[in-house]
């Protein structure tokens, strides 16, 4: 059993999904960054100094009772919140996510259908007298010298 698992976690084809989970993981904390710390601040600026990841929604006040100036506040008072401006961050990394992974498919698939174009015409034929291999563009056999049609 120890054998069999040995030769299922070395094919190629669990390498290099492990591979990129590894990558994904990484690229999805690349973009939370580029999300929470480039995107988020200027639109948030744009809506009147808004900060996205402090939108939230107080549904019970939590030991000591609000207002609570930041989600981190309302969180340590034991508040029960729904954080929709979190909600909005992780949407929006998502977006850019499967907007990179649709561009990286459809890189792929176009190097994909260069690569299956249409063979290229044949340069030979065979004489239907001999069997013999010979050039297209031939009107008679170099074989047997039987005349070729077309």
């Amino acid at each position: 059993m120890l054998k069999e698992f040995k030769e299922f976690a070395m094919r190629g084809n669990v390498v290099d999904m492990a591979v990129g989970v590894i990558i994904g993981a990484a690229f999805g904390s690349i973009v939370k960054s580029l999300v929470d710390d480039v995107i988020m601040p200027p639109i948030g600026l744009l809506l009147g100094n808004v900060d996205f990841s402090n939108l939230y929604l107080v549904l019970k006040q939590g030991a000591v009772a609000g207002p609570y100036s930041a989600l981190v506040e309302a969180k340590k008072a034991g508040a029960v919140t729904i954080n929709y401006g979190l909600f909005a961050n992780a949407v929006l990394s998502f977006l850019i996510v499967a907007f990179a992974v649709f561009l990286l498919v459809r890189a792929i698939n176009r190097m994909k259908r260069k690569s299956e174009e249409a063979p290229a015409a044949p340069t030979t034929k065979e004489c239907p007298q001999c069997l013999s291999v010979i050039n297209i563009k031939a009107t008679r056999c170099p074989f047997c010298t039987s005349g070729l049609s077309g």
